[in-house]
């Protein structure tokens, strides 16, 4: 049965440690992928099932990630060798977010992005202006970047404390990026925890979850309401936050960086609405 509204409300009961699973379809589903779909290069048990079954049942299924260090083909080629098919379409990440963003909101501006080919390779194509000169610079992106050093801070530094012309925006906030075993290496925040701390400003606007920009442009991507659908993810600070902050319906799977324990310090405000061992579980039992 397809449910007509699935938005919270304050009398919303939320299933935390029943063990129960949605008892309704949703028509879209905003699945997470790293600690949901899979964990580094490994499947997880339930992802390629759970999606197939959606398939069948013509549900709209839309993949959305905080990392901008892959373009959408890579996504798409990582999931196709999980036996997960999906087009490019179905994929969101920073990268076409931030694009997006600068395209609606400063299409003419220099921009200084502190990040990875794929961000540069799709400011390039949407016709950006990209500048390493402060004195042209009018926006610093600050993003995931694996090759980030003293010179990128420099010119962040002078662009905005110098000249006093840039403002600091960033395709996400996550501290790190979380590995198998426990592992995992510093993100997004921080490249803007050092940027802030040098120069003393803020950094203005993320396009990542959770931040609604995101979730704006994941619902027009499916071109669904948020009352239409379910956001299922393993990080509380970003899917299960983006979710709550709109009240939508949605489902923390312990697969990636959430324990039990960190669960039970979260407010009920905020609190997922459904608890899941594995992704597949977001289907009605009886299905």
């Amino acid at each position: 049965m397809l449910t007509g509204g699935n938005s919270l409300t304050d009398s919303t009961v939320l299933h935390l440690d029943s063990g129960e699973r949605p008892t309704e379809l949703f028509a879209g589903y905003i699945f997470d992928l790293d600690g949901t779909m899979y964990l580094g290069d490994d499947l997880l048990p339930g992802a390629a099932e759970g999606v197939a079954i959606l398939r069948q049942l013509d549900r709209q299924i839309l993949f959305v990630s905080n990392n901008p260090t892959r373009g959408r083909a890579e996504y798409v080629a990582k999931l196709a060798s999980f036996g997960i098919s999906v087009v490019p379409e179905e994929i969101l990440s920073t990268v076409e977010t931030m694009t997006d963003w600068l395209l609606r909101h400063q299409p003419e501006a220099s921009v200084f992005p502190i990040g990875e080919q794929p961000l540069i390779d799709a400011l390039t194509a949407a016709g950006i202006a990209i500048s390493d000169d402060p004195s042209r610079i009018e926006i610093v992106i600050a993003s995931y970047d694996r090759t980030f050093d003293y010179r990128k801070l420099q010119i962040a530094f002078d662009a905005i404390a110098v000249h006093k012309r840039a403002r600091l925006i960033a395709t996400n906030t996550d501290r790190y990026c979380p590995f198998p075993n426990g592992q995992g290496e510093p993100d997004a925040g921080a490249i803007i925890g050092a940027i802030e701390g040098c120069t003393g400003v803020k950094c203005e606007q993320t396009t990542g979850k959770p931040d609604p920009f995101m979730l704006e442009a994941a619902l027009g991507r499916l071109g669904l309401a948020a009352s239409e659908c379910i956001i299922v993810g393993d990080r509380l600070a970003t899917d299960i936050r983006m979710a709550s902050d709109a009240k939508m319906v949605s489902a923390l799977v312990l697969t990636g960086e959430t324990t039990r324990a960190m669960l039970a310090m979260q407010p009920a405000a905020s609190a997922p609405t459904y608890v899941l061992e594995r992704v597949d579980h977001v289907l009605p039992e009886r299905m």
